[in-house]
Order: structure tokens, then sequence, then C-alpha cells
């Protein structure tokens, strides 16, 4: 190969990999995007200090179509945003970083693992496409709902009333979350996951 080859060859592969890393950054970016538009929808509900949210079903889905160390990565941004004081959390509850030690904080530094889970799991759990990702969303439900009931279990100091607080309400929601991040995963990723 003649030196002029070599340094066209070198020069492709650059732009291949900055294309890639371009690619990857505006995905991150998006992700943050839908888990902050996400937040927006906030339903609070009295008798729980928990809001209903969209968070959920957008966390779900970024892990799932941007696999596990992107969508990690879009979450772990999302909360240091927020932390920032810029408006991605819901619009109820403690401002900024605060919002982290509050009864959602938990679920909040969750979101990173959850997203993780469901895109790990998502592409290697043995079982057909549909299968594999309905239990990623699942599995990636569990974790957030971990994270959550943990931090109201602390600041309550009662692991039934967090469970009460926390879990029980949401279920049914949640159930139709899932059921939800699945078809969406299904639908776009053939075409996302290629791309990142």
């Amino acid at each position: 190969m003649s030196p002029r080859s070599e340094q066209l060859a070198v020069g492709r592969a650059r732009a291949g990999a900055g294309s890639i890393a371009l690619r990857r950054a505006l995905a991150i970016a998006l992700g943050v995007a839908t888990v902050a538009l996400a937040a927006q929808v906030a339903v609070p509900l009295p008798f729980t200090p928990v809001p209903m949210t969209l968070q959920p079903l957008a966390v779900l889905v970024v892990g799932g179509l941007l696999g596990a160390r992107l969508g990690a990565a879009a979450l772990v941004l999302y909360l240091v945003l927020g932390a920032l004081g810029l408006p991605v959390f819901t619009p109820v509850g403690l401002p900024g970083a605060a919002r982290l030690l509050g009864p959602t904080g938990g679920y909040l530094l969750a979101y990173p693992a959850a997203s993780a889970v469901t895109g790990w799991l998502a592409v290697r759990l043995p079982a057909r496409p549909a299968a594999r990702v309905l239990l990623a969303c699942a599995a990636g439900m569990v974790v957030i709902h971990l994270g959550g009931s943990a931090q109201l279990a602390i600041l309550t100091g009662d692991v039934g009333a967090a469970t009460r607080y926390g879990l029980l309400p949401f279920l049914t929601g949640d159930l139709l979350k899932i059921g939800l991040a699945t078809l969406i995963i299904l639908a776009l990723g053939p075409a996302v996951r290629p791309r990142l």
C-alpha cells in the first residue's frame, strides 16, 4: 500500500470513528431529552409523596434502544443536569440536588441502573425478541422500584409504608408502561441499534 493510500485509509477510519462518536453523543442527548419531556407529565397523588409520571416508561425505552452503556450514560447526564437545577425533573417536588435526597430520589438514582439492565437484557436474554424485550423492561421496572422503595423506607423508617406509598399505587400503570416500552423498543430498535 502506498503512503498516499495509507493516509486515505487512516483519514477514512478517523472520519468513521468521529461519525460514530457524534451519533452516540446525539443519542445520549436525545435520551436525556426524552426522559426530561416524560418527566413533565406528572400527576400528584394525594395519598403518596410520589407523583405518577411517564419517566419510568422513558427510562426503559432509552435503555432498550440505546443499550446498556449509552442508556446508562444518558440517565447519569440527566441526573447531573437535574442536580444542577435545570428543569428536567418533574415540576412537583424539591428543586435541584435536593430532589435526589427526597421521597422520589431513590427512583431517580435507580434510573441509570434500570436503563443499563433493560439495555443489557434486551439483547442478551435467551428468548424470542418479544419475550426478551418484555422481560428486560420488567427487570428495569423492578430496579426502579427497588431504588424508590429503598429510599422511601429510609426516609419513613417503615418498609410497609414505603411499599404502600411507593409501589402499590403504581402497579397497574407500570404494567402498562412495561407493555408500551416493549412495543416501542421492538418497533424502533432494529432501526436505532445498528447505527450506534
